[in-house]
């Protein structure tokens, strides 16, 4: 076969026909890639891909604890490398790639006795997405950014408690499920300042209102309500204006203590229990 293809580009240009041969030779003589790891048994690959990740080295841990899955297939340690797959592209900043992890083992393990960490894990991850480096480096909370990744990361959580109450991580997903609804709320309050600062009063008393009827009992719902106010007062509507000031100082004596478990104003809390 090698001698049919050398008479075959020896019909060419002579010099386009030494560089075809030279590049046929190389491909012959290329060996072919070794498996560091053809020998190694589960445990150790298990071992080793562990110790990559505590130096650091989080994409050859990923790829070991792939190597893991297959070679461990239908076992409890294939399911363990799995999840730490799923740890291990969240360490590496790789938040995407560690939900799809996790939705598959979701999925092929749904009567997993590790399934509540699946879920606080993918909880964690979407609540960490919201906290990305620049958000960090403006000093912003979770209530200043997007929040598709916050609704998701609540949703993670509320699974985990409704169908694991006793878990070890359901108590930690329950504050933190305290910390996103505020957050939310506060979102909400911040749209409508904005819009209230550009003189859309309609619009802020609309985002306010959301604030206060999707989120109830939260701290943001004050500033929403006192929002409320101030528009229809800006709008001429005295009688709304003094309903919802009634709504406010019933709900909001002046003399009340303020909310403070896991409110957005809050925003060191969680950083002790990553």
């Amino acid at each position: 076969m090698f001698l049919s293809r050398l008479s075959a580009v020896s019909r060419l240009r002579p010099g386009l026909t030494a560089m075809l041969s030279a590049a046929l030779l190389a491909a012959c003589a290329a060996p072919k890639p070794i498996d560091e790891t053809a020998g190694w048994s589960p445990e150790k690959i298990y071992a080793e891909a562990m110790d990559n990740r505590a130096n650091g080295m989080h994409e050859k841990a990923i790829q070991l604890f792939e190597k893991l899955e297959g070679r461990a297939a239908g076992t409890p340690l294939a399911q363990q490398a799995q999840l730490e797959k799923a740890y291990s592209h969240y360490k590496a900043g790789e938040q995407a790639q560690a939900v799809v992890t996790l939705d598959r083992f979701i999925k092929l393990h749904p009567v997993s006795p590790a399934l509540d960490y699946a879920l606080y894990l993918k909880g964690i991850v979407n609540f960490n997405d919201n906290l990305g480096l620049f958000g960090g480096l403006s000093q912003q909370n979770l209530s200043e950014r997007d929040q598709k990744a916050a609704k998701v990361s609540f949703e993670a959580f509320r699974e985990l408690v409704q169908r694991f109450p006793d878990s070890k991580y359901a108590p930690d997903a329950r504050l933190r499920m305290t910390y996103v609804v505020n957050s939310l709320a506060e979102s909400e309050v911040n749209v409508a300042r904005y819009y209230f600062k550009r003189g859309a009063y309609l619009a802020a008393i609309n985002r306010a209102q959301l604030a206060v009827t999707e989120y109830q009992g939260v701290p943001a719902a004050e500033q929403a309500l006192s929002l409320m106010v101030k528009s229809y007062q800006a709008l001429g509507m005295q009688d709304l204006a003094q309903d919802t000031r009634r709504v406010l100082e019933q709900n909001f004596p002046a003399n009340a203590p303020r909310a403070e478990s896991a409110s957005p104003q809050d925003s060191s809390w969680w950083k002790k229990r990553l």
